[in-house]
């Protein structure tokens, strides 16, 4: 395995893999590892030939009063969990290297980055996709892979790369939880053992609202609200959204029906945790 920082040894160690026609899957992370994003390395390593996994906490994805100077980052063990999974490539930039004095060109969305999240994050969207755009002009993958935990995150990648003919095919992989259910988050360290423990509302609320949509019931409304009220029941979380939404479009839906998604932002303490599910 290779770690590298700049963009060109990147570009020299592909071109070698591309005229051996081999091909590449990619998983874009911001580090600080753990289980979910081992499971799309495993979907990259068994769906491609070589595998790229870019480590960047992106600077132009976080607005003011967000967590870029705390957000956690250990490369060492970021770089054993890679080995460990048969990553071929680490690319590790600084932001220097990806945004120089001079930048100005930025990948923007309209509708879909205007709900959910992009409410209350206005700028997110545009940092991740402009920072995308990059690293897929960059290492050039055949597929990249994205978990479902970011199912807003997922849908917008997947549109523009269509808006814009970007040869890469967008994959999706399950969410991975905890043994309690909570949805593996690398800003899950942020929480104290008692904001831990206050954490598991949110995927009790989701599977409820799971249960609830198996057991037949596709008033969207009424799953929401019984999901906000399971959310309630927990004197620490403060709720920012819990939608049902169209899982293409992002628009609210009042019938839940495939492709649904059902999805919360909820604050426990000062951290901001995200769940979802998806009727297919």
């Amino acid at each position: 395995m290779q770690i590298v920082s700049t963009i060109k040894e990147v570009r020299e160690i592909v071109k070698e893999w591309k005229k051996q026609d081999l091909s590449v899957g990619y998983v874009p992370t911001m580090g600080y590892l753990h289980e979910g994003h081992a499971s799309l390395i495993k979907a990259a390593r068994k769906g491609n030939e070589k595998v790229v996994v870019s480590i960047f906490v992106n600077p132009m994805q976080f607005g003011p009063t967000e967590d870029l100077a705390s957000y956690p980052r250990d490369l060492e063990k970021d770089a054993r969990l890679c080995e460990a999974e048969g990553v071929d490539l680490i690319f590790h930039p600084e932001p220097e290297e990806m945004y120089d004095e001079s930048f100005c060109s930025f990948t923007d969305i309209n509708g879909l980055s205007n709900a959910l999240c992009g409410l209350s994050r206005p700028i997110h969207f545009r940092g991740v996709c402009t920072v995308l755009n990059k690293f897929f002009n960059i290492i050039q993958p055949d597929r990249a892979y994205f978990g479902q935990k970011d199912a807003q995150q997922a849908a917008i990648v997947k549109q523009f790369v269509k808006d814009l003919n970007i040869p890469v095919e967008i994959i999706r992989c399950p969410i991975i939880r905890e043994e309690d259910g909570l949805a593996k988050s690398s800003r899950n360290t942020y929480l104290s053992q008692e904001e831990r423990q206050a954490a598991l509302c949110l995927s009790k609320a989701i599977f409820l609202g799971q249960d609830m949509v198996k057991n037949g019931e596709t008033d969207a409304k009424k799953v929401t609200e019984a999901m906000i009220g399971r959310i309630k029941e927990e004197p620490m979380a403060d709720i920012e959204y819990v939608k049902a939404v169209n899982g293409l479009t992002m628009q609210d839906v009042s019938v839940i029906k495939a492709p649904t998604l059902v999805a919360m932002a909820v604050r426990i303490g000062s951290t901001r945790l995200i769940d979802n599910f998806v009727v297919e």
